[in-house]
């Protein structure tokens, strides 16, 4: 085989086309030579990739795994297995895992939340200031207010059911984690001193508690 590796991409990830007869070790640094050629292209994306040509074991798998981030700034977040219908596989696998991996990060929205406005993300979501009633979030992850909330949350909402609310001073009107709901009671209850609390789901029942260690310990991001 006149070239050893080929690197082929689409817009979700790559192919790697390796040679099946050249030794593993003399193979090794034909790949450090493309990657290291070619990693102005990569930058710092992310993608899939996959291989093909020659049958990998999760070893070699993973020592080529270990060249490619040595030589390139690029983050693979999975390894997909050879399929005829691959860039459909690359899209699904690649969003599952950005999916996965937003929990754990998150946008901020800085400002009050009136009557009527709607907040919506794809991640998890931290407001710098205040949710009053009528107002709403919606987040896929998870909802953190530095103010009073004092609306309507949904965490959560594609079904995360470790998605969590924190606020500094919670009396939503109604709050959803996932497929359940909880609402504030019809009778307002008597002003209780305001301490930061974390809204969660357990046991198919949302609790709202003090923040403290120890519940910071048992949150599952």
């Amino acid at each position: 085989m006149n070239n050893p590796v080929i690197i082929k991409g689409n817009k979700y990830g790559i192919v790697v086309v390796l040679d099946d007869l050249m030794k593993f070790d003399e193979l090794k640094e034909k790949i450090a030579e493309k990657f290291r050629d070619s990693s102005k292209f990569f930058s710092k994306a992310q993608m899939a990739v996959s291989f093909e040509g020659r049958k990998l074991s999760n070893e070699e798998q993973r020592e080529i795994l270990d060249i490619i981030a040595e030589e390139t700034e690029l983050h693979v977040v999975c390894v997909i297995e050879d399929d005829p219908q691959k860039e459909a596989v690359f899209k699904k696998a690649l969003d599952e895992k950005l999916m996965e991996l937003s929990n754990a990060t998150g946008q901020f929205y800085k400002g009050n939340l009136r009557s009527g406005q709607v907040l919506e993300s794809e991640t998890s979501i931290i407001v710098i200031g205040d949710v009053n009633p009528g107002a709403r979030i919606v987040s896929k992850g998870n909802i953190i207010v530095l103010g009073s909330l004092k609306g309507t949350v949904f965490a959560g909402a594609t079904g995360n059911t470790n998605s969590f609310v924190v606020s500094l001073d919670m009396n939503p009107v109604q709050i959803r984690i996932a497929d359940t709901i909880a609402r504030s009671p019809d009778k307002p209850i008597k002003e209780e001193k305001k301490e930061t609390k974390i809204a969660f789901l357990e046991d198919g029942n949302i609790y709202i508690e003090t923040l403290n260690k120890e519940v910071l310990n048992d949150i599952n991001l």
